[in-house]
């Protein structure tokens, strides 16, 4: 049996990057944010509409990217490292493929050291 309990951030709670890499790694099933400043962001999981609307704009760019195949895209739970410090998961984001090509392969095993090109935001409700 799985119990699932909520999880409260302070809002004064502040986590250095290997802390922060340490969490996400014992939380897979958390999605999860920090600041440039440390504030860690627990994200809550999307509603059915802002869900359909969020495969919706990813479909949209899989196929866009597909007919010039000029990069990577995305979906939800991709993580990115900023270059601010802060870790950030977008709805929808695009890396140009020079870019991309620029990367480690261990680079991109994990939160890519990079800002991406184009990302979509979807606003939902909550």
């Amino acid at each position: 049996m799985v119990t699932s309990l909520p999880l409260q951030v302070p809002k004064t709670l502040r986590v250095s990057d290997e802390q922060f890499l340490e969490f996400v790694k014992a939380n897979p099933e958390l999605r999860l944010e920090r600041t440039a400043t440390g504030e860690l962001i627990a994200m809550p999981p999307s509603g059915s509409e802002s869900g359909l609307h969020n495969s919706e704009l990813t479909g949209d760019v899989v196929l866009w990217n597909r007919q010039g195949r000029l990069g990577k895209g995305f979906d939800s739970p991709t993580g990115f490292r900023l270059p601010n410090g802060a870790f950030r998961s977008p709805d929808v984001s695009w890396v140009a493929q020079d870019r991309w090509d620029t990367l480690t392969p261990k680079q991109r095993q994990g939160f890519a050291p990079l800002c991406a090109d184009f990302v979509i935001e979807l606003a939902s409700e909550r």
